[in-house]
């Protein structure tokens, strides 16, 4: 498959890496490329997400799912519905983190040495991502996967990623509307 990936759909997936390696963590997932996406200047990703406005916000992405990561992975639809059943998920993060420190629910380990000196490996989520990008690759009958594929995977899976991007005007039709010239006005 990742012969099929252009040079910025690969420097999204080193990006991935990077940014997972910088905060420690042992796998990738679909938060880091995300990260990785806005990172990239003057590709097919980096226009949808200019064009729909969330270049301009990529503090209040990365503190999206920085405090998604605090809550140990749950996106805010899942906190909502454990609050429903009278689970509050701000409490619990708020005792294990009063024991054991802050970000102890992220996955991230403390130390290096824990998990070894090599590259994190890629989780089931950004394993998914990159293989849901090759299927909308085949579906928009495209010869090659790029970083806007990758864009559109993770908008069109649930999970973290995807409620990030949405509640910053980035759902799958706006990013298609925009790949197929329909949408380029920025969002508010």
């Amino acid at each position: 498959m990742f012969e099929r990936f252009t040079k910025d759909a690969r420097e999204v997936v080193k990006g991935a890496v990077a940014h997972a390696g910088r905060e420690s963590a042992r796998t990738v997932d679909a938060g880091h490329l995300l990260l990785a996406l806005l990172d990239r200047e003057a590709s097919r990703g980096s226009f949808v997400l200019a064009a729909l406005g969330a270049d301009s916000r990529r503090e209040s992405v990365t503190g999206a799912l920085a405090e998604a990561r605090r809550r140990a992975g749950l996106s805010q639809a899942e906190t909502e519905a454990l609050a429903g059943l009278g689970i509050d998920v701000g409490e619990i993060v708020a005792r294990v983190e009063e024991v054991h420190g802050a970000g102890a629910m992220s996955g991230s380990p403390k130390e290096k040495a824990w998990w070894g000196s090599g590259r994190p490996s890629f989780g089931r989520e950004a394993k998914e991502v990159l293989e849901k990008s090759l299927r909308i690759a085949l579906a928009r009958r495209d010869k090659s996967i790029g970083d806007h594929h990758i864009l559109l995977a993770l908008t069109a899976r649930p999970g973290v990623a995807a409620e990030v991007l949405a509640d910053h005007g980035v759902t799958y039709e706006s990013a298609v509307r925009v790949l197929d010239g329909g949408g380029e006005a920025r969002a508010g």
